[in-house]
């Protein structure tokens, strides 16, 4: 397998193939490199993490080659976050359940809001571990190439803890 573009995306800024593209924080990014999604701004924390890099990646790619791919994505908290913050909603005496938020209680919205985006038709998981583990997520973009023959695969680690705290490690891989 090769891999042909790589993103970060942490709190001090975007890295895309190796060269510094930007300081902003995530919808400092969006509104640098996209700027064109309403639906941004209604997304959870990890979705915004997960899209934003997808941007990055994926602009240098054609309607024909995302048609096929796939998105597999890893991280260690789920959509631990918004599971809190849902949790606020339907705790306590003004129990006020969030649709809003409720959407985003699951890890796998990030994939589907990327292939929403890009219109992705291939697969689309998201798998939670204990920890980043390289060597087995390239084993799982590997497999995908042998059960499924996708164009490219948009796989890596998109975790969201905090606003001070989070990573997207993204990268388009193909055969």
């Amino acid at each position: 397998m090769k891999t042909i573009a790589h993103v970060r995306v942490t709190p001090e800024g975007a890295v895309l193939d190796g060269n510094h593209i930007s300081d902003a924080l995530l919808t400092g990014l969006y509104r640098e490199f996209a700027g064109d999604y309403p639906k941004f701004f209604k997304m959870d924390s990890l979705c915004r993490l997960g899209f934003v890099a997808a941007e990055l990646l994926l602009k240098g790619t054609s309607a024909e080659e995302r048609a096929d791919a796939a998105v597999v994505l890893f991280n260690r908290n789920g959509s631990l976050v918004t599971d809190r913050n849902y949790q606020k909603t339907i705790s306590g005496a003004d129990f006020f359940p969030s649709p809003a938020l409720f959407v985003y209680t699951l890890a796998n919205i990030v994939t589907g809001e990327i292939a929403i985006r890009h219109k992705i038709y291939g697969e689309t998981s998201f798998y939670v571990m204990p920890a980043c583990d390289p060597g087995q997520i390239d084993d799982i973009a590997e497999d995908l190439f042998l059960t499924t023959s996708p164009s490219f695969v948009l796989t890596g680690w998109v975790d969201y803890n905090d606003e001070n705290d989070y990573l997207a490690d993204m990268k388009i891989m193909t055969r």
